[in-house]
């Protein structure tokens, strides 16, 4: 792996880049609240030239995602485009729309699940007879964990239908605690023996669709033009490297740091078995 630099902002390698492909919960807000100092970032490099598109594995589409950016303060003048899990997810149900889903998910939730199938005309039924399972979130994020979902996700494998991940993200923090998503739940059903068609990072559809966003507003920039900036090593950093694009990790979203953010870095990326090129305990220029 290589060895991680510890940039002091963004405007140290600003230059290096022609676009940014950041993530959007605990990078620039954290479901309560923006991050001023990152979003100030963002501002910045667009300012130089620079293009970016907001990232997210939010299982709703892009609509639903930046609704919510002006009560928290995410200014417009940060992103020229935003691209969903939910966006990517969609390309795929409407390929599928043939088939019968299960729908596990919370409706009317926090992820208003709704959003991320509506207009698609898509047969929902239950678990014995779907074709498909589409995976959403917890039914009740608050007071459920993963394994309570094992011996039906088991089942459900067992049949041999595939579970579409909405949201391959393990965990979001929202305010100053953490819940549970949907890739929790796709992590058991492979352990179960089944098999989890991801739409969002750290996988293609998405970073395809960001790159075509890119290329509607004229910039195709070569690999080693674009940084990708996220909180999460199994998500954010696995897809940076995927893709062969280079990583900043920011540290404001799913840990909480408090001792040496080097060694802290070094550690977290190594158990993920992934690299970053770059740091930062919080996106600031």
């Amino acid at each position: 792996m290589s060895a991680t630099d510890f940039p002091s902002g963004l405007a140290e390698l600003a230059s290096q880049y022609d676009a940014i492909l950041c993530d959007v919960w605990g990078v620039i807000h954290n479901g309560r609240r923006s991050f001023e100092e990152a979003c100030e970032a963002l501002v910045r490099f667009r300012d130089q030239g620079g293009a970016v598109v907001l990232i997210t594995n939010a299982p709703v589409p892009k609509a639903q995602v930046i609704r919510y950016f002006d009560p928290l303060g995410v200014p417009g003048e940060a992103f020229d485009d935003c691209v969903s899990s939910g966006d990517a997810t969609r390309t795929l149900l409407a390929e599928r729309a043939h088939e019968v889903f299960w729908r596990l998910g919370a409706d009317e939730g926090w992820e208003h699940d709704q959003f991320l199938y509506d207009g698609l005309n898509l047969q929902f039924g239950k678990p014995g007879d779907a074709d498909t399972l589409l995976c959403i979130g917890l039914e009740d994020q608050v007071n459920d964990t993963p394994e309570d979902y094992r011996e039906r996700l088991a089942l459900a494998a067992d049949r041999g239908i595939d579970m579409i991940c909405a949201n391959p993200d393990i965990k979001v923090r929202i305010g100053d605690q953490l819940h549970w998503c949907a890739g929790a739940l796709a992590q058991i059903y492979e352990q179960e023996g089944g098999r989890v068609v991801y739409p969002g990072k750290p996988h293609d559809a998405i970073y395809d669709l960001a790159l075509s966003r890119l290329s509607d507003i004229g910039i195709e920039p070569p690999a080693d033009r674009i940084l990708c900036i996220g909180d999460s090593p199994a998500t954010d950093m696995k897809g940076a490297l995927h893709r062969g694009y280079d990583g900043l990790y920011v540290g404001t979203g799913l840990s909480l740091h408090g001792g040496d953010f080097r060694a802290e870095v070094a550690e977290l990326l190594g158990d993920h078995g992934v690299s970053a090129k770059w740091a930062m305990p919080a996106l600031t220029w």
